[in-house]
């Protein structure tokens, strides 16, 4: 329960004997055995380590000034206009990113009112009322059984003192949580430009799928005439003829299949962007026009520590971290300064005379004694809490390093296919012509012919396949990376240590 020590009355002297009981009595609430258990996660336990660099590391996106750091509109570097308007429209209009902004406007109003409960309380106070007093209570008569208008105009003011630091740890756990739902904010803004340049070479690879379609049935087409002639001359059956009548609707069905799925893929960058038919208006990308993003040989270990989502977890466990230290001070007594002035009378036409005045000022100490285990759980939930938000730190952390290590492994090997892709291309469309010119002199059958081209069609969509992939790992890698992302400059000089996160600092980073 809760007791309130001493009276506002009181000679000081009472007023000091009684706070000095309640320190005492404080340790009628116990909070021993209760910590949190759970340790954050460090670059040196994950391996990565400056001098621990593996030479198998892939290239990292490179910043458009030239530096190590990735610059944060990395999307630039693909020189693509028409991408670089749909993310810009979708930092505007994306319902999404306003809903994480909405998050944090009501974040940092939480921290407004956090700060405000460690500054002084002045409110007003009028209390006008007409009332019948009971002749069978305290009132004596002839108040007792009558009806009187009583009135109250008075000036109330506190403030508490924050001895055990309580309204600290509270706004320190509301400052923590604003900046988690900033760096959240960011994160999702980096994810969002992704989503968009991935969707956006997502329609580069159907469109040049199709252009490949479209030139499988110019070449059928061309083949059908050239099969017609030959039965027509006595020199092929039916046989030959139907097979080579049946590649056309087969041909006509793959184009129309990925004019479905070009529409889909834009329907879905409508929507990333917020606004639907955003797309009509825009050329069908085509993979060549793009530029690939520049790379560095290696990547720097303070890259991945420039992750948004990263961040947002290391400031949930500050602001978790706070919030027990809160929950804590409530073992202690909360001493306020309390005063009120004004006027209170009988009578609506004395209340503002003089003999109406009344005042009073003093100390006011609320001591917890027996809370039935409220505070010790409370505590415990608290604490909970901050080993949660610390296992939620290192699992970001761990999904952070297989994330860049997945785009590096796909980026090396992207290359290497690409190399041997381009052998076999090459290998298939002159196989291809021989098997044409063979047939075409009589000194092949159609079905060599049929199985030629089969190998160069596999060939030229694995090579729209590799190239789209290509610029897709890219993307992949720059999000992985952090995006660019930089903690705020007021972040970083207020509270340096809790905007850095672990992974944070130079030298080379070795993905695992």
């Amino acid at each position: 329960m809760n007791r309130l020590l001493p009276d506002p009355a009181a000679r000081p002297a009472t007023a000091l004997a009684a706070a000095v009981l309640a320190l005492a009595l404080a340790g009628c609430a116990d909070m021993a055995g209760i910590a949190s258990h759970a340790t954050m996660r460090d670059a040196a336990s994950l391996g990565l380590t400056a001098d621990a660099a593996d030479p198998a590391v892939a290239a990292a996106p490179v910043a458009r000034t030239g530096t190590q750091a990735l610059d944060a509109s990395w999307w630039l570097a693909f020189q693509d206009p028409q991408l670089d308007r749909l993310i810009g429209d979708a930092f505007t209009a994306n319902p999404n990113l306003q809903v994480a902004r909405a998050r944090l406007a009501r974040a940092q109003a939480s921290t407004a009112i956090a700060e405000a409960a460690d500054k002084p309380q002045l409110n007003g106070q009028l209390d006008l009322t007409r009332q019948k007093f009971s002749g069978n209570y305290v009132y004596p008569a002839p108040l007792g059984g009558s009806i009187q208008e009583t009135g109250t105009l008075q000036l109330t003011g506190s403030w508490e003192l924050d001895f055990f630091g309580k309204n600290r740890a509270a706004l320190d756990a509301a400052i923590g949580s604003a900046q988690a739902t900033a760096a959240e904010v960011d994160a999702a803004r980096v994810l969002l430009a992704s989503n968009i340049a991935r969707s956006y070479f997502q329609w580069a690879r159907l469109s040049e799928q199709q252009v490949v379609a479209r030139r499988t049935l110019a070449q059928r087409d061309e083949t059908l005439k050239l099969v017609r002639d030959r039965v027509s001359a006595g020199l092929d059956t039916r046989l030959e003829l139907r097979q080579s009548e049946g590649g056309l609707p087969e041909a006509r069905q793959q184009i129309e299949a990925l004019n479905e799925q070009i529409a889909l893929a834009q329907h879905a960058l409508d929507a990333l962007v917020g606004q639907p038919g955003a797309t009509r208006s825009l050329t069908p990308p085509a993979l060549a026009t793009v530029h690939g993003m520049a790379l560095q040989p290696r990547i720097p270990i303070d890259l991945l520590g420039r992750r948004a989502d990263i961040a947002a977890a290391r400031w949930r466990v500050e602001a978790a971290t706070s919030d027990v230290a809160a929950a804590r001070t409530q073992f202690y007594p909360n001493v306020n300064l309390v005063a009120f002035a004004g006027f209170q009378s009988l009578g609506f036409d004395n209340l503002i005379k003089s003999g109406s005045q009344q005042w009073g000022v003093g100390p006011a100490v609320r001591l917890p004694i027996f809370e039935g285990g409220r505070l010790r759980a409370n505590l415990r939930g608290k604490t909970a809490d901050l080993d949660a938000a610390i296992e939620s730190y290192n699992a970001s952390v761990l999904d952070a390093v297989r994330d860049v290590a997945d785009q590096v492994s796909s980026a090396q090997s992207i290359g290497r296919q690409q190399l041997e892709q381009r052998d076999a291309q090459l290998a298939a469309e002159g196989a291809y012509e021989i098997a044409v010119q063979r047939y075409r002199a009589g000194l092949g059958n159609y079905l060599n012919v049929l199985t030629a081209e089969s190998a160069v069609l596999a060939q030229r969509r694995l090579a729209v396949d590799l190239a789209a992939r290509a610029l897709d790992t890219q993307v992949n890698l720059a999000r992985a990376l952090g995006g660019g992302w930089q903690p705020p400059v007021a972040v970083a000089v207020s509270s340096a240590s809790a905007s850095a996160p672990p992974l944070a600092g130079g030298g080379v980073a070795a993905a695992r």
